[in-house]
């Protein structure tokens, strides 16, 4: 399916999304750059996040964290503003029963070719070709709680195993668990498979887009939606461009359904796209408190 390796290739590929709302706090989310080809031949890069990343940042523009390479090797952390939102409404689109939101971006040149072909999502019939189990080791990218993990600012790496079956087909099962701690700035972050099957393929199985809750208690759960989702919203972004229409306001994604435990408690579902300290270009390092809206020491 692919000759590189697909976790430094979604390590280059994920960004950072944030939007300041003081002069100490700020928004944060995750998002990953897709190549998407085009019927003229050319191709596009879009931002891929979770909807609910630009919904809750209210101004018009957010900062995408680019990393730029110098010529020794070392990298910087080159933060650029991006217009989500207009008079007319969003600019983003926006899958109309999943939490899903695309934008095409202009990336600084040099840095186009970060992004991952299209081609690398999970389509309805990968999750079943490459015989994708239960327990199975799935691995996510983001900014915990708007940190990274180093001062260039690239993506922290966390990996759990498949808590659900059956995953297929995603129009009866469009979101699935992995068992993980997903804490606020992973919104919008890839989940991917980097070994699985008889074919040994690696594809970017969806995005993480919540946490599970139960009695206001995390359950190191994270909640994905299928890559499928990405798919039909890119299309629907293609369909749109070729028909001149702009991005509507109206495509807002049902609200899910609280996911009910068989003899338990309802168990909700909660983003994670959450004020924090303003750590931009942060390495993470040990905190003096844990979980909800965190303030990390200088």
């Amino acid at each position: 399916m692919m000759d590189v390796d697909l976790t430094v290739a979604l390590i280059k590929a994920t960004v950072q999304i944030d939007q300041p709302i003081s002069e100490a706090k700020r928004m944060v989310g995750t998002g990953f750059l897709v190549s998407v080809p085009k019927a003229d031949g050319t191709s596009e890069v879009v931002l891929v996040t979770a909807a609910h990343v630009f919904e809750k940042m209210p101004a018009a523009d957010v900062r995408i964290g680019w990393r730029v390479q110098g010529v020794k090797g070392n990298w910087s952390y080159v933060p650029s503003t991006m217009t989500i939102r207009t008079v007319n409404g969003p600019a983003w689109y926006q899958h109309p029963a999943q939490d899903i939101a695309i934008i095409p971006v202009n990336v600084p040149e040099g840095l186009r070719d970060s992004a991952i072909p299209a081609d690398w999502l999970a389509d309805d019939a990968t999750f079943v070709n490459e015989r994708v189990a239960a327990g199975d080791e799935m691995m996510t990218l983001g900014y915990p709680h708007g940190l990274s993990a180093n001062v260039a600012g690239f993506p922290i790496l966390r990996a759990g195993r498949l808590a659900s079956w059956p995953v297929a087909p995603s129009a009866t099962y469009p979101t699935f668990l992995i068992d993980l701690t997903a804490v606020p700035g992973n919104s919008g972050g890839p989940v991917f498979m980097t070994s699985q099957g008889d074919k040994g393929h690696a594809f970017v199985a969806g995005v993480l887009i919540k946490q599970v809750e139960d009695d206001n208690q995390r359950l190191e759960l994270g909640v994905v939606t299928d890559a499928v989702f990405v798919r039909e919203t890119i299309n629907l972004m293609l369909k749109a461009q070729g028909t001149g229409l702009n991005p509507s306001a109206s495509l807002k994604p049902a609200a899910p359904a609280p996911m009910r435990t068989p003899g338990g408690a309802t168990t909700d579902t909660q983003d994670m796209t959450r004020r924090v300290t303003d750590t931009v270009g942060q390495a993470a390092k040990p905190s003096q408190g844990e979980g909800g809206e965190q303030v990390t020491p200088n």
